[in-house]
Order: structure tokens, then C-alpha cells, then sequence
């Protein structure tokens, strides 16, 4: 059986996706990094519990966060796997996910604070950590050129913290604790 530590990283790099080496706070690595982290963060959320159908909709998100992640892991200098990448496809079940979260819940006419029930709190913390993915993935796209599909996840992250928005007021609703308003202070 192989062991799961393999010492390879000791040195500070890490290998991507067809050989290549390169440093573990690389930009590129950073933003993978982060899209796994993000991946755990709705792990986390999933066990909040919530149920159908935001628990379907978490649960294909998560799978879809691995191809974002191998996608990243893959420099546009390597060969590309034949694993089939982020497409329109993917960004279009967000966007009905969205709809179909957002026509049940009351008009947003004020900042909501990310707060109420557990899984709308889990959710808003997924939320930010997104918004982090997207800022990490922005930081690399500035600093090489990737490849149209990859310039895809940009978009695709960019909807999904838009997602997990809906979803966490969804969650709220659901629950019963409704938006917890943001307040502002004294005048």
C-alpha cells in the first residue's frame, strides 16, 4: 500500500498536472488551493443540514469543484487531460439554480448581514471564500495567459458565490429565521 505522505514537497514546491514544479504560493496554486478550501467549506455547509434540493445542488457543486481544481492544476503549457473541463453547460445550471432559489424568496431591498441559520451562515462563509477563489484565479489570469476554458472558471466562480448568496437566504427562509437585516449605526 502506498503511503500517503511521499516527501516530494519538503522543499517547498509541489507538481502539477503534466510534470511541472513550482512553488506551493505560487498564483497558480493559490488559486486551486482555494477552490479546495471552498469545496471544504461546503462540506461543511452540506453537514449543517438543509435538504433537498440545496443539498443536490451543493453535493454537484462540490463535483464540479474538483474538474475547477484539475482544471487549475493544469498549466496551459502541459498536455490537457482528456477529463472534460467547466463549460457554458455549467455556468447556465447555475444561473437556473439561482432563478429557481431566488423566485421563491421576498425581494432583497436591503444588505442582509450573513448571519441566521446554521447552513445560511456555512453558506455566507462559503460565499467569501468563493469571492476569494475568483480574486486568487484573477490574480494568475492577469500574470499568464490561460486558455479560453480556463477563463471560463472566472465566470463560473463569479456565478456560483452568486449561488451560494441565493441559497444562503434560501436557507434562511427555509429555517424560518428569515434575512437578518444589516442595521447601521447612530447617526
Amino acid at each position: 500500500m502506498a503511503k500517503i505522505y511521499t516527501k516530494t514537497g519538503d522543499d517547498g514546491q509541489t507538481g502539477l498536472i503534466g510534470g511541472q514544479r513550482t512553488w506551493k504560493d505560487d498564483p497558480r496554486i493559490e488559486a486551486y488551493g482555494t477552490v479546495d478550501e471552498l469545496n471544504a467549506v461546503l462540506g461543511t455547509a452540506r453537514c449543517a443540514g438543509g435538504g433537498d434540493p440545496i443539498d443536490t445542488v451543493l453535493e454537484r457543486v462540490q463535483n464540479e469543484l474538483f474538474v475547477v481544481g484539475t482544471q487549475l492544476a493544469t498549466p496551459s503549457t502541459a498536455d490537457r487531460p482528456s477529463a472534460v473541463g467547466i463549460t457554458l453547460q455549467h455556468i447556465a445550471t447555475l444561473e437556473a439554480d439561482i432563478d429557481r432559489a431566488d423566485q421563491s424568496l421576498a425581494p432583497l431591498r436591503q444588505f442582509v448581514l450573513p448571519a441566521g441559520s446554521p447552513l445560511a451562515a456555512h453558506l455566507h462563509l462559503a460565499r467569501t471564500v468563493c469571492r476569494r477563489a475568483e480574486r486568487r484565479l484573477i490574480r494568475l489570469a492577469r500574470q499568464e495567459t490561460l486558455t479560453p476554458e480556463t477563463s471560463l472558471l472566472i465566470v463560473y466562480l463569479n456565478r456560483l458565490a452568486d449561488l451560494l448568496f441565493v441559497l444562503a437566504r434560501a436557507a434562511n427562509a427555509q429555517s424560518g429565521h428569515g434575512d437578518v437585516p444589516w442595521r447601521k449605526g447612530p447617526e
